[in-house]
C-alpha cells in the first residue's frame, strides 16, 4: 500500500508514475522506497531512469496545459512552451542530495531538473545562461579529458546553493516559471 503526498503537484506527478510503471515493472519488487509511489523507479537501469525523467517532466507539463513536444534535435530532450528544454533526472542520495548528471553545453534554452524523493518532489528550471555561470565549466563530473564536457549539479534540497534559489524548488515553482516564458 502507497502512502501519497500531501502536496498537491507532487500527488498529480505520482500518478503520472504510477501511469507508467507498468511499462517498468513486472512484479512486486523489494526496494527501501516500498510505500513511495515513485519507489519502483529505484530498481530500474540507469538508462531508463533518465527516459522515466523525461516522461514526469513531459507528463507533468502537458497535465498542467504546457505545449509539449520531442524534440527533433538529440541536444535537447523536449520543446516546452516553444523553448528547448533538456531534463535531468536524479531520485533523492542516501546522503540526503539529488545530483543531475552529464549536464553540457548543447543547444537548449533551459534544463529542467527534477529530483524524487520517496514522498515528495523538487524541481528546478534554469536557464542555460545560470548554468554556464554557475555549472558548466565550474563543477565537471569527471577528472581528465573526460571531465571536459559533462558537468553535474549536487542539491541539498534542504539548503539549495543561493544561486538556485530563485530557479524553483517545487512544481508550482517550475509551473510559475513555465508560464512566464
Amino acid at each position: 500500500m502507497h502512502t501519497y503526498p500531501s502536496d498537491p503537484e507532487v500527488r498529480l506527478l505520482a500518478s503520472i508514475a504510477e501511469a507508467i510503471k507498468p511499462d517498468y515493472v513486472n512484479n512486486q519488487e523489494d526496494d527501501p522506497w516500498a510505500r513511495s509511489p515513485f519507489g519502483w523507479i529505484k530498481s530500474r537501469p540507469s538508462r531508463q531512469v533518465g527516459k522515466i525523467g523525461e516522461q514526469l517532466v513531459a507528463g507533468w507539463c502537458a497535465a498542467k496545459g504546457f505545449n509539449v513536444n520531442r524534440s527533433s534535435s538529440s541536444e535537447a530532450d523536449r520543446i516546452i512552451e516553444n523553448k528547448l528544454v533538456e531534463i535531468k533526472f536524479s531520485t533523492l542520495w542516501e546522503t540526503g542530495i539529488y545530483k543531475f548528471q552529464q549536464i553540457r553545453d548543447q543547444n537548449y534554452d533551459f534544463v529542467f531538473c527534477l529530483g524524487i524523493s520517496p514522498l515528495d518532489a523538487h524541481c528546478w528550471v534554469i536557464s542555460k545562461e545560470t548554468l554556464k555561470k554557475h555549472v558548466i565549466g565550474v563543477t565537471p563530473q569527471h577528472t581528465g579529458a573526460r571531465g571536459s564536457d559533462t558537468f553535474w549539479i549536487s542539491v541539498d534540497p534542504r539548503n539549495p546553493p543561493p544561486w538556485l534559489k530563485r530557479y524553483g524548488d517545487r512544481l508550482a515553482d517550475a509551473y510559475k516559471i513555465i508560464s512566464n516564458w
